[in-house]
């Protein structure tokens, strides 16, 4: 089954269709396609294809399944003896998508 790395939000992910997976959020409504066209290698095997960054022409099309917010991050720093303590909390907000298809 091919594969492909594609880089959306600074970070990279290796996906294959069907493939869900969260990616920092997308200005992209729910049900409509979000096309990534930073792919950094896709294919199998022999016929792999890596880019130099990328591999042009090649697209990752994947359905927005749902926006939500990810689960709250609290750092929590402290200094012994000194009566310092802070807390500070985030929630990142996040799209799931699904792969649709991989066009090398």
């Amino acid at each position: 089954m091919s594969y492909a790395i594609i880089k959306t939000g600074g970070k990279q992910y290796k996906v294959s269709v069907g493939t869900k997976l969260d990616v920092e959020k997308l200005e992209v409504a729910e049900g409509e396609n979000a096309v990534f066209d930073q792919v950094l290698a896709c294919g199998e095997g022999s016929t792999l294809q890596v880019g130099a960054p990328t591999v042009s022409g090649a697209t990752v099309v994947a359905k927005v399944v749902k926006q939500h917010r990810g689960d709250k991050v609290v750092a929590f720093k402290f200094r012994k003896r000194k009566g310092y303590h802070r807390t500070v909390g985030h929630r990142q907000s996040l799209t799931l998508v699904e792969v649709v298809s991989i066009n090398a």
